[in-house]
């Protein structure tokens, strides 16, 4: 037993590293990228192949996930695992902090909600289980893509089709959302107010898988009539409309429940946040 938990964890990083690349590898890279010897490397992967997790391209010389593994994926959807963990956790925020709670997931470039916790006094918004919205103008969106790379945003949005307004505020085009993610990332949590729904803003925070990448957001929306949705739009200044200044206000006291429930969420799922 002693040596089947060494050989076990490290069959699953090979897992993990395959799934982390979009591409089948040869196990040379597997070895050097583990630290293991080639012929352990070529022992694990003869196991995984055997099993069905992982295939061989004999053409290509390379090995990729197997048909074991994406079964295990769907047999993971099929659980909800995510929104039964999840369901619980944004029901207490809900509760403690009031206001509208969100889980959310990227889909292409919107944003996808699959929870939607409402207060004893619901609000009247168009997010709802199953909705979805562009993710450059939603706080859960951008929570996510403010984790991106920023080949992975410009691949999401590759032109000014990929920007659709709601209302007056917002980034129109890929230069303001990269300006606006890069503030949000260092803040460590993303603002939307008046952007989908006037008078009504969202505070969102990432949820990280194993990998550290970005699976989900949870997000928390509370009724804010911003002052310069009274004169018809957003403020000028001297480099345009003021589309990501959401009228100053970041609500650092909503954000700290916010996070505090996307990082118990994280780790509920066996994740962790970015190095």
């Amino acid at each position: 037993m002693g040596g089947e938990i060494p050989a076990l964890r490290r069959g699953l990083r090979v897992l993990d590293l395959l799934a982390q690349r979009p591409h089948p590898v040869p196990a040379a890279l597997i070895a050097r990228t583990l630290s293991l010897p080639r012929s352990t490397t070529y022992q694990l992967l003869n196991e995984l192949r055997v099993a069905g997790y992982v295939t061989y391209l004999a053409a290509e010389r390379k090995y990729g996930l197997g048909l074991a593994a994406f079964e295990l994926g769907a047999a993971y959807l099929r659980q909800d695992p995510l929104e039964r963990v999840a369901a619980p956790l944004l029901r207490g925020l809900v509760d403690t902090a009031g206001g509208t709670g969100h889980l959310g997931v990227l889909h292409g470039n919107e944003s996808l909600y699959l929870i939607e916790q409402r207060p004893a006094r619901p609000q009247t918004l168009v997010t709802d289980v199953g909705v979805r919205l562009p993710a450059h103008l939603t706080a859960t969106g951008r929570a996510m893509l403010a984790q991106l790379t920023p080949a992975h945003v410009r691949a999401l949005f590759p032109g000014p089709a990929a920007f659709p307004m709601r209302t007056a505020r917002g980034p129109r085009d890929l230069r303001r959302l990269r300006g606006v993610l890069k503030v949000e990332r260092e803040r460590g949590w993303a603002v939307e107010d008046g952007y989908v729904t006037s008078g009504f803003a969202t505070v969102a925070a990432a949820v990280f898988d194993h990998g550290g990448h970005p699976i989900a957001a949870i997000g928390l929306t509370v009724r804010h009539h911003c002052d310069d949705q009274d004169h018809g739009g957003p403020r000028e200044t001297p480099q345009g409309p003021a589309e990501s200044t959401e009228c100053g206000h970041f609500w650092p006291e909503i954000a700290a429940p916010v996070r505090a429930v996307a990082a118990a969420l994280t780790a509920a799922i066996g994740g962790r946040p970015p190095r």
